[in-house]
């Protein structure tokens, strides 16, 4: 195993205050997952918890936390994909609190009842946008349609200025770190065709392309963009690929995504008539 997967194969890692990415690093795979915890006093939240072959790697890292699992309130589900979605069984018989909850949107609980329809499932709109620690520590929620289910949505600490995007600014890469850190050159990049480094892979590629095949329209994405850049904030927690913490590689990525022509179902099209 590459050293650097080593550091992340047991331990949390601490993002940000209270805040803890929980994943598996697995040198063979491209597609990594983070399930994120925010603990906040003696409570916690789970966000987009993970796969159910991932469960037994998030609970250790839970649990090296020093939290008992029953403190966790609330699981956050962002869209109803299996790899956020299929531990919630384990999730739910480990925790084994009736007070526990789901929170997620409407039309994603239709399909996270089909992994469990245990817990009660509430929808952040009902809410009014917002989950509250007993501390006051607000989590804001921003429904971004379509990127990429209908009822896809980001979570907004406010306390850290922490941004969990689910899907958008994943990236599927087989050199993925926890950290994403851009040079200089990537930032001022304009046309990743022209990247010219050969002793590193271009690390805008993979989140280019996981976007392409992953989002269905540049309607839906230019609009999930809107949506961020109306917020301030210091680092960017993806469900799939690296943490981003720095407010200029997240203008950067922002660019390239909103330079991105063909989208989904506007790139198959543009495919086949080739």
């Amino acid at each position: 195993m590459k050293p650097e997967y080593i550091a992340y194969e047991k331990e949390p890692v601490q993002i940000a205050e209270g805040i803890y990415w929980v994943g598996y690093a697995d040198e063979h795979r491209g597609l990594h997952c983070n399930p994120y915890l925010i603990i906040e006093g003696d409570e916690a939240v789970l966000i987009d918890g993970g796969s159910r072959d991932d469960f037994s790697n998030v609970m250790l890292k839970i649990l090296r936390t020093g939290l008992t699992p029953s403190q966790i309130k609330v699981l956050i589900y962002q869209h109803y994909d299996p790899d956020l979605c299929g531990s919630l069984p384990q999730f739910e018989s480990i925790i084994n609190n009736d007070a526990l909850r789901i929170i997620s949107h409407e039309d994603n609980n239709v399909f996270i009842n089909y992994y469990s329809p245990k817990t009660e499932k509430l929808d952040f709109r009902d809410l009014d946008n917002h989950y509250d620690f007993a501390s006051g520590r607000r989590l804001d929620f921003y429904l971004t349609p379509y990127s990429h289910q209908s009822g896809s949505f980001i979570t907004y600490d406010r306390q850290t200025k922490t941004l969990f995007t689910s899907d958008l600014f994943g990236s599927y890469d087989d050199q993925w770190m926890l950290f994403l850190e851009l040079e200089d050159a990537c930032r001022e990049c304009r046309d990743i065709s022209l990247y010219t480094c050969r002793e590193r892979k271009c690390p805008i590629e993979g989140i280019v392309k996981f976007h392409e095949k992953i989002m269905p329209s540049n309607r839906a994405l230019s609009y999930a963009l809107d949506i961020i850049e109306t917020l301030d904030i210091e680092r960017i927690a993806p469900q799939h690929g690296g943490v981003v913490s720095s407010k200029r590689d997240i203008k950067a990525l922002i660019q390239h995504l909103r330079a991105i022509k063909n989208v989904g179902i506007d790139k198959w099209l543009a495919e086949e008539v080739k």
